[in-house]
């Protein structure tokens, strides 16, 4: 492998390398069949032996060369030491994330918009935007202090999510601008909210807040409810990537 490569597999795997190059790394069989099945522009690949110790390994392996794309073959070490994941399946690639902008997000009436504000926990981002695909929202906001998505982690966690659903991290002013523009209800999610299945249908966004804080004081200012899931007695909360599915799923049901 070359020093240039490794260099910029390394630096991808910070912050501040993402942003400056504008790329990203994704780790796995999963997320780069779903990458060329979204045409998603992959800069390079690296492969170890690993990757072709299962048939669906070995598919992927023959779809990428196919395609044209250039295989760094590394041992299994090497992989493992410029991985960011756990297990990330003797595959790792560059590739260029989609960027998504507000025009993309088109709400409609069982086409919710989720909305982030500042959920820190990547796994509970990445889960969410793989539910906001998996149930066809119209897609996902994120505001400031929310878990960056293009964090391999949580790029991971979408599991493709990221390539298929529009995903725009916005500022709490272009948040308000745009529900006006477009003539969009944004519900908070709270304890005290409506249940979900007063809204079945509507065109609407909901937003779910951070994981032990909520949501931010100054969305009471200018939001237009709240929306809540009844819990038995002594149940405080859900967690927030599964209070968002609950939610999702309710106000898109028949």
């Amino acid at each position: 492998m070359s020093r240039s490569l490794f260099t910029l597999v390394r630096d991808l795997k910070r912050p501040r390398g993402r942003e400056r190059r504008e790329l990203a790394l994704a780790e796995g069989v999963r997320l780069l069949e779903e990458a060329l099945t979204a045409d998603v522009t992959i800069q390079h690949v690296l492969a170890s032996p690993a990757l072709e110790a299962t048939p669906r390994g070995q598919a992927l392996k023959a779809a990428l060369e196919a395609g044209g794309r250039t295989i760094q073959a590394v041992s299994d070490e090497e992989l493992g030491e410029l991985a960011a994941t756990e297990h990330p399946q003797g595959v790792i690639a560059v590739i260029e994330p989609p960027r998504w902008r507000l025009d993309d997000v088109k709400p409609g009436p069982r086409a919710p918009v989720l909305i982030l504000d500042a959920v820190q926990d990547p796994g509970n981002v990445g889960t969410m935007v793989r539910t906001a695909w998996g149930i066809g929202a119209a897609g996902v906001l994120a505001l400031p202090g929310t878990a960056e998505v293009t964090n391999p982690k949580t790029l991971r966690a979408t599991m493709g999510g990221l390539f298929h659903t529009p995903y725009v991290e916005v500022d709490e002013a272009a948040l308000e601008a745009w529900s006006l523009a477009c003539r969009v209800p944004v519900l908070v999610a709270a304890a005290d909210g409506a249940p979900p299945e007063q809204r079945r249908g509507e065109t609407l966004a909901i937003v779910v807040g951070n994981e032990g804080a909520g949501t931010r004081s100054s969305l009471d200012r200018w939001v237009h409810g709240r929306i809540g899931i009844p819990l038995r007695a002594g149940a405080e909360s859900l967690n927030v990537s599964v209070a968002a599915g609950i939610l999702l799923y309710e106000v898109t049901r028949e």
